[in-house]
């Protein structure tokens, strides 16, 4: 079963380079795979019948015990009949259908083939989980297939109501799906029917859930709008989504859940009367259209509706009448869709009141056409007939449902009569309608589904053998399809169904102005416009009454939302531990009087640049905490992290008034203190509560352990990063990266190259150069000399510092990110004394060319890995013996914390040309910082 499903996806990507190669004609090999599914099921047929499964199961996610498990039974084994040998056929129509000038054929074969292995793969999937995804690729898929066209707004708006309302059904579902399992601890559905079935309102509210996605998806009240509006599609894409394939997947979620879930909670209620409801809304509605794909498209509705009502019931006789009408239903509409292809191909037009005698001129495609209808209405001996018969037979006990059943199965008679006689007949006063010669391999996909059909019908006891192993699934029973069962209760029902409704279609001229008088009060799509209208009314509504623009305003609402929902928790629950350790040793104590008196003083002081000190004053004083107990690495980051941050602060704070504004006004003060203090009360309640709520033992006390034998190093939290959990620091890095490469385009729009002209632009001095010469770069006025000189002497040691860290970091506090930073504040340290100038001297580089260096650096080190038979990541030792040297014990993660080096020196290198050189000279052209000196006089 996996390799069809690889066999549908490689067509499916071939499929637009075949297209190109041989225009429509690429349609014919591209029917191999659908027919290759529908080869496969042919092979289980003898298995079927026996009531054996199939079944083949692959590793997926194994941590959540996810499996692609796959599973094929009676019903299963019906839907792969249909969804391959349908497809296979509608594949080969297309190929006359189209031309090879339509636009986009090539995405169109290639989406049409993945929408077949999506539906092949969600009929055999035996996991619930595996289902939902199979279910929303056939979403997707079939959205595009609607949209085909673009340029039509019909076909997008379709495409786009298509797939909301499949896709929140489809989460509903999901919901649903996930309560099963979770109840069942299992998600493969053989296991569940096998195990302890939940029940009670939990087993309702699953209920309900799941048959929303099952609903939605075969277009049944209070959902039907979105199949018809579909019409906007290609004919062959009606004929297989919206006949054989999408709209029954609904159809065949309801039928595998009826067996076991049919008398639990709300279940029969929803299935017989929105069944009951849709078949006769949509069936009245049928006899009202013109187009005849609306026609056909409302009957399908009804169609639905009959199906979902009788498989839902879960009996015997229910469970093999449905299965049938589910086979008869696929073989007969696909026919009809696929005849009113042909007749808008050939005769240019599908307005019932425009053709007139096509029984003539197309006398094979008014056959099958006939034959088809006749199974749609019920008339023997036709499969229609035998399942229509078997339908009443099962519900003989439920004379109310029976009753709905028989109105809806007249109104389709009408409906059929009404589709044959307003295609094929002559009608008076319409002159005959010219049509163009149907070609044979146009017309051999028709022929044979309507064949089919006729067929099956008189083979009934052969379907019989096939289909009432999944019938007794929902018990036993003794009915068999038959196409004679003698003058019985339903051979009458039938044939007052079909009197009735040839009757009612006869006098339909007298009784039309009736039936297009009475209707809906209003029609779903209209309804779905007026919601999405008003959905987007209070979309607007709500975004003018918050987002106004007001910083504080947003920062005030989110941080109440805070105190609201975490708080209002954690004064419900109280998870407090039972002793608080205030300190653990005075100094403590110390750093944090420091810290509250630095927190209050920045809230209090006017300056800019104070509170930019004072709030600095605050990360320090958290690093000395950690310092205090006894956590070096993690001191050590947090003092350069607040160093860096500070710089960068600074840079911005140039360009800001120095003072705070007056506000805010006394009247909102009192309000930012009091949700300041209700915030630091809630973050040190959930402090308290996640330190005391542990009830096992962590997953870090193994850590130092693996530290050595895992990661061969000592320092636990440098191995942790770079070995034991190095997947979390590859996305960490990666996020830099992307943050790193958004800084210059946020702030300006400009290339990521250097700040400007660099040194050898300047004049020169006559006598031999020097670095950091920062006369020529720096006005007289905003020169250090006392800092140009510790420059000159610290430089150097702060870069062979920041590469030690980096190289001592898997045994010693340090480590690639530490030793990052340390030398991005030697480039600070740099360019503050000389200058823009000067930081391009001192990394003549790009600094997306840094990080991006430094990413390959790291991922390609995990890679390394798996060409020696590791995993991603995995580090190992060398041990090398160089002469001179001695012994060198070098392990190969200290490649992917030079990786993390070089990101972090590209991001503050990123930071200083962006914040820095580019705010220095928008401050010269601006008037508001001197430029540098250029003059020879001043050189020398």
């Amino acid at each position: 079963m996996l390799v069809l499903l690889a066999l549908h996806l490689v067509m499916a990507l071939c499929a637009p380079l075949f297209v190109r190669w041989w225009g429509r004609h690429a349609f014919y090999p591209l029917a191999l795979a659908p027919a290759a599914a529908l080869g496969w099921a042919i092979a289980q047929t003898a298995g079927v019948r026996d009531g054996r499964a199939v079944v083949e199961t692959y590793p997926w996610v194994p941590q959540l015990g996810l499996d692609l498990s796959f599973r094929v039974t009676t019903l299963s084994w019906l839907m792969v009949l249909l969804v391959g040998g349908v497809g296979a056929l509608v594949l080969v129509y297309c190929a006359r259908y189209f031309s090879d000038s339509e636009p986009g054929l090539g995405r169109f074969a290639g989406v049409f083939v993945g929408f077949a292995g999506a539906m092949l793969g969600l009929v055999i999937a035996d996991d619930l989980i595996l289902l939902y995804v199979f279910w929303e690729l056939t979403t997707v898929f079939s959205y595009l297939l609607i949209g085909h066209n673009p340029e039509k707004r019909a076909s997008r708006r379709a495409a786009s109501q298509a797939l909301i309302v499949t896709t929140v059904g489809g989460l509903a579902m999901l919901i649903g799906f996930i309560m099963l399992g979770e109840h069942a601890g299992t998600y493969r559905w053989s296991e569940i029917v096998d195990g302890a079935k939940p029940s009670g309102a939990y087993l309702g509210i699953a209920l309900i859930l799941i048959l929303a996605g099952a609903l939605s998806k075969s277009a049944i009240f209070p959902f039907s709008f979105w199949l018809p509006a579909a019409m906007a599609a290609p004919t062959p894409v009606s004929a297989y989504l919206h006949a054989a394939a999408m709209v029954k997947a609904g159809i065949y979620l309801v039928a595998t859940l009826a067996p076991l879930f049919a008398y639990a909670g709300p279940w029969h209620l929803i299935v017989y009367a929105l069944g009951g409801l849709t078949m006769v809304m949509a069936g009245w509605t049928a006899l009202r259209q013109t187009d005849l794909k609306l026609l056909l498209a409302y009957g399908t509705v009804s169609q639905l509706g009959f199906l979902v009502a009788v498989t839902g019931a879960g009996t015997y006789n229910a469970a093999l009448a449905g299965a049938t009408m589910l086979l008869a239903h696929a073989l007969f509409k696909a026919t009809l869709f696929l005849v009113v292809g042909i007749v808008d191909h050939k005769a240019g037009t599908r307005q019932l009141g425009e053709l007139s005698g096509l029984w003539r001129r197309m006398p094979a495609v008014f056959v099958a056409a006939v034959l088809a209808a006749a199974s749609m209405a019920g008339i023997p001996p036709l499969l229609g007939f035998v399942g229509k018969e078997a339908i009443f037979e099962a519900f003989l006990d439920e004379p109310l449902v029976l009753a709905v059943l028989v109105v809806g199965a007249t109104l389709t008679v009408a409906y059929s009569a009404r589709f044959v006689w307003g295609t094929f007949a002559d009608k008076p006063g319409v002159e005959p309608t010219p049509v163009r010669k149907v070609g044979a391999a146009f017309f051999a996909p028709v022929g044979l589904l309507a064949l089919a059909g006729l067929v099956l019908g008189p083979l009934a006891p052969v379907v019989d053998s096939y289909l009432s192993p999944y019938a007794r699934l929902a018990g036993d029973g003794r009915y068999h399809l038959a196409l004679w069962h003698g003058l019985t209760l339903p051979l009458g029902l039938s044939a007052l169904a079909l009197v009735a409704g040839l009757l009612f279609f006869h006098r339909y001229g007298r009784a039309g102005r009736a039936v297009g008088r009475i209707g809906v009060p209003m029609e779903g799509g209209e309804v779905y416009s007026k919601l999405t209208h008003w959905l987007d009314r209070g979309a607007v509504e709500l975004t003018g009454a918050t987002q106004r623009g007001a910083l504080p305003q947003y920062l005030g609402t989110i941080l109440l939302v805070l105190v609201a929902v975490p708080g209002g928790a954690l004064l419900l629950g109280r998870p407090w531990p039972e002793r608080v350790s205030l300190w653990d040793t005075p100094l403590q104590l110390v750093v944090v009087v420091v810290l509250a008196a630095a927190a209050i003083l920045a809230v209090r002081t006017q300056r800019r640049l104070t509170a930019m000190v004072l709030v600095g004053v605050t990360g320090y004083g958290t690093a000395m905490m950690f310092v205090l107990h006894g956590a070096p690495d993690l001191a050590l980051t947090q003092f350069l992290v607040e160093t860096v941050t500070i710089v960068v602060f600074v840079l911005v704070l140039r360009r800001l008034p120095a003072h705070f504004s007056a506000r805010p006004l006394r009247s909102s003060r009192w309000t930012r203190i009091f949700i300041g203090v209700a915030v630091g009360l809630t973050m040190s309640g959930l402090a308290l509560a996640a330190a005391g709520g542990r009830d096992a033992v962590p997953i870090s006390v193994d850590f130092p352990e693996l530290a050595v034998s895992y990661g061969h190093g000592r320092n636990v939290v440098n191995v942790t990063l770079v070995d034991i959990r190095a997947w979390d620091t590859m996305g960490e890095i990666a996020v830099l990266v992307v943050a790193a490469t958004g800084v210059a385009s946020l702030i300006f729009l400009r290339p990521r190259g250097g700040p400007g002209p660099r040194r050898r632009e300047l004049p020169k001095r006559r006598r031999e150069p020097v670095w950091l010469r920062a006369g020529p770069t720096v006005h007289s006025r905003q020169r250090s000399i006392v800092f140009e000189v510790v420059t000159r002497l610290l430089f150097h040691t702060i870069v062979l510092f920041s590469i030690y860290l980096m190289i001592s970091g898997h045994n010693a506090p340090g480590g690639g990110f530490a030793g990052g930073l340390v030398a991005g504040l030697a480039l600070v340290v740099r360019y503050l004394a000389g200058g823009r100038y000067e930081l391009d001297e001192a990394a003549p580089v790009d600094a997306g060319l840094v990080l991006g260096s430094g990413l390959f650096v790291s991922v390609g080190t995990g890679l390394a890995a798996l060409l020696f038979g590791g995993d991603f990541l995995q580090s190992t030792v060398v041990d090398l013996h160089p002469p001179l040297i001695g012994d060198v014990h070098l392990v190969t993660s200290i490649f992917f914390d030079i990786g993390v080096y070089l990101i972090v020196v590209g991001l503050v290198l990123d930071i200083l040309r962006s914040l820095g050189a580019r705010v220095d000279q928008q401050m010269e052209a601006d008037g508001e910082a001197e430029p540098p000196a250029r003059r020879e006089e001043e050189l020398a």
